[in-house]
């Protein structure tokens, strides 16, 4: 599948793909900004980070935005706020979270997050007054209304 982007700015990075086997593309950060030489997320803060890219997302499919691992597993900052829509059209941006215990310092071109196409399956919900989920099989589950640790329970 081929998908279209835009760089909303010139000195804007493209997307790349380490390796041609890997789900997603990485992008980076890329502030509208010129003066911007560092960008510095606290402990326990969120930043949305400019990436520059627009991207053609189409009908049917969506670009979820996940962590990088080295990102993540060694600088404690993992991504919030996932979803780009197909019917959106704007500059995709990353909303990212320090959930360590240091100040992370992000300087402009750095890759921070990488983008997967997944398909969508349009549904609508419809709601069941009586309160009985599951009166009709539609899971070969039987957890029912077991919440967490219960698969571990014998």
């Amino acid at each position: 599948m081929i998908v279209q982007y835009h760089r909303v700015r010139k000195d804007v990075s493209r997307p790349t793909r380490g390796h041609p086997s890997d789900a997603g593309l990485d992008v980076y950060f890329c502030p509208a900004d010129r003066s911007t030489t560092v960008l510095r997320i606290a402990p326990g803060e969120n930043k949305l980070l400019q990436t520059g890219l627009r991207f053609e997302v189409p009908h049917g499919y969506m670009l979820e935005v996940k962590n990088r691992s080295s990102v993540a597993a060694t600088r404690g900052l993992i991504v919030g706020a996932c979803v780009i829509d197909s019917g959106y059209a704007g500059e995709v941006f990353i909303n990212l979270h320090n959930v360590g215990s240091n100040t992370q310092l992000i300087e402009p071109h750095t890759k921070i997050a990488q983008l997967v196409m997944l398909p969508v399956i349009s549904f609508q919900a419809l709601e069941n007054e009586e309160g009985e989920l599951y009166e009709y099989p539609v899971t070969i589950s039987a957890r029912g209304t077991n919440a967490l640790g219960s698969t571990d329970e014998a």
